[in-house]
């Protein structure tokens, strides 16, 4: 039986999705093969490849001077891929801290130039996004990274900042959440393991004036234009990652593309913050402007009935709450494979052990 997966990621992925890999796992479109074993030269792999790309570019209406990179390494890579790709030594970066994931890329892009953090939600504990306003970028900065969701404390960006450097984003864990207007970004880069498909893949979008100024040292599988040049096949691609990628490309479409997702999502959102905020007995941290819509984490009112929790929601078919192990307390990763059907199971859940135990 399969149970209400909440996981952080590696997370849930669509049934429909998981189906039909299964089902063409052995024998993929009558060759005999799986899609693993067939070589990523082959125009078979080929055509799954630029299928991928076309239906990607067509979900967030990537415009035609943006290459779309499919890439080894996960987004952690990218934290110095980046900087190796975007700035030359000494020059200076601009990041925006707002939690761990932020502060493990700037301090990654410490290692190649000089990062100036441009804001940092210290003040706040990390529990909301500075207002623009208060930023304090750097004139003539090469770029200014920032991270739309923080995965582990559940702050994310309710608006695109406007700044005069190349936007760069790590989008792992909102990407195809949502639409978004991709021409407001230099670069977006995305691990697979939250909304795309399996780990080990992870996506670059990147304007095309950007790339072909690496620096000399860089490694080619990591040279943007070097990779682009290859249509993402510089060396031998994460092709099973690829393959899924590509199939919950058109479940999204069939959903209706982004817009109706995020719409699914807006009410999943609602709907666990709701049961929090009206409870008594469950406390969210975020300010109510900064609250994640892929990531809800959350506190009880007796921390000790803790593993409780987690050990009676798992008997209810609700898998992998528990917070990060950084945060502590709870955690719902609520991503598009999320039906709204498995945050009402968790909402009726909460609201009945909280009347056990409040």
């Amino acid at each position: 039986m399969r149970v209400f997966n909440f996981a952080a990621g590696p997370a849930a992925l669509p049934l429909e999705v998981l189906e039909q890999a299964r089902d063409e796992m052995t024998d993929w479109r009558g060759s005999g093969m799986s899609v693993m074993e067939i070589s990523h030269r082959s125009e078979a792999f080929a055509a799954v490849a630029a299928e991928a790309e076309a239906d990607l570019r067509e979900l967030l209406s990537i415009p035609a001077n943006y290459k779309v990179l499919f890439l080894q390494g996960g987004a952690s890579a990218q934290f110095s891929a980046v900087p190796l790709n975007l700035a030359h030594a000494g020059s200076r970066v601009d990041y925006v801290n707002t939690g761990a994931w932020s502060a493990k890329a700037l301090g990654e892009a410490g290692r190649y130039c000089s990062v100036h953090v441009a804001a940092d939600a210290a003040a706040s504990d990390y529990t909301s996004v500075p207002p623009q306003s208060t930023w304090r970028p750097t004139p003539g900065a090469a770029y200014l990274h920032y991270t739309p969701n923080e995965t582990i404390g559940g702050v994310e960006f309710a608006f695109v900042p406007q700044v005069d450097a190349p936007l760069v984003a790590d989008m792992s864990s909102t990407i195809l959440s949502r639409p978004i207007d991709v021409s407001r970004f230099g670069l977006i880069y995305a691990g697979a393991q939250k909304n795309i498909g399996p780990a080990g893949l992870c996506l670059v979008i990147v304007r095309e004036d950007l790339t072909g100024h690496a620096r000399a040292d860089t490694p080619r599988v990591w040279d943007y234009k070097s990779v682009a040049d290859a249509g993402s096949m510089l060396n031998t691609p994460p092709t099973f990652g690829w393959y899924v990628a590509g199939l919950v490309f058109k479940w999204l479409k069939r959903q209706g593309g982004l817009s109706a997702v995020a719409e699914r999502n807006r009410a999943k959102a609602q709907l666990l913050y709701r049961t929090i905020d009206d409870s008594g007995f469950y406390r969210n941290p975020v300010a109510a402007d900064s609250r994640s819509w892929m990531n809800v984490p959350f506190m009880l009112a007796d921390p000790r009935l803790g593993a409780r929790f987690v050990r009676e929601a798992a008997q209810a078919g609700l898998a992998n709450l528990e917070g990060h192990r950084s945060a502590g307390g709870m955690r719902a990763s609520i991503y598009n494979a999320m039906p709204l059907e498995g945050v009402r199971a968790l909402s009726d859940f909460m609201r009945e052990f909280a009347r056990r135990h409040g």
